[in-house]
C-alpha cells in the first residue's frame, strides 16, 4: 500500500475492534485516524463501563475533529448524531473514508460520493496487508460479543479471503 489515506470512525466500528483488541488496525492502514466529537462522546463518555469505552479512550493517535454544522445539521434528519458528523467530516477532508457499519448511514455517505468502509472491510483490508493471519476468529468472536453481521456478507469476505470454500 503506497497512499495511507484519512479515516474518519463512527462509534459501533471503534467498538467493534476494541473488543477484538484491533483498534491499531486503523493506525496501521490509515496515515490519519479521526473521530468527531459525537462519536467520543458516545464511546468514552456515555459509553463508560461498556465494551471499548477504555480502550478507545487511551488512543492518544485518534484525532477529535469538529465537522462544519451545516451538513451535519441536514444529515441529522436521516442519521444519528455520530454518523452525521462522521459523514459531514469526511465530506470536508478530501480523500478521507468514513468507517461506519450502519447500513442506512452508508447509504447516505454513498448518495454523498463519500468513500465507505465497515468493521469487516477493516479486517478483510488488514488481512490483505499481512497485518492479520485470519479473519474468521475475529468475525466469531464479534458475533459472540453481540455485534451484528450480515451472514452473506461475512461469507463473501471470508471467501474472497480464502477462510471458507467456494
Amino acid at each position: 500500500m503506497t497512499t495511507r489515506p484519512v479515516i474518519i470512525a463512527d462509534s459501533s466500528p471503534l467498538i467493534a475492534l476494541a473488543i477484538i483488541g484491533q483498534l491499531d488496525l486503523l493506525r496501521e492502514l490509515y496515515a490519519q485516524v479521526f473521530a468527531p466529537p459525537a462519536v467520543w462522546e458516545e464511546v468514552t463518555v456515555k459509553g463508560r463501563g461498556l465494551p471499548g469505552s477504555h480502550e478507545v479512550s487511551q488512543l492518544t493517535w485518534l484525532e477529535i475533529k469538529a465537522p462544519e454544522t451545516e451538513l451535519m445539521q441536514a444529515l441529522l434528519i436521516l442519521v444519528d448524531r455520530g454518523e452525521a458528523e462522521a459523514i459531514a467530516l469526511a465530506n470536508t477532508i478530501q480523500g478521507s473514508t468514513v468507517l461506519l457499519d450502519d447500513a442506512r448511514a452508508r447509504r447516505v455517505a454513498e448518495r454523498f460520493g463519500i468513500p465507505r468502509i465497515g468493521t469487516l472491510g477493516i479486517l478483510r483490508r488488514a488481512k490483505k496487508a499481512g497485518l492479520l493471519e485470519q479473519v474468521r476468529p475475529l468475525v466469531e468472536q464479534l458475533r459472540d460479543n453481540g455485534i451484528y453481521m450480515r451472514q452473506n456478507l461475512v461469507d463473501a469476505v471470508l471467501r474472497d479471503l480464502g477462510e471458507i470454500g467456494g
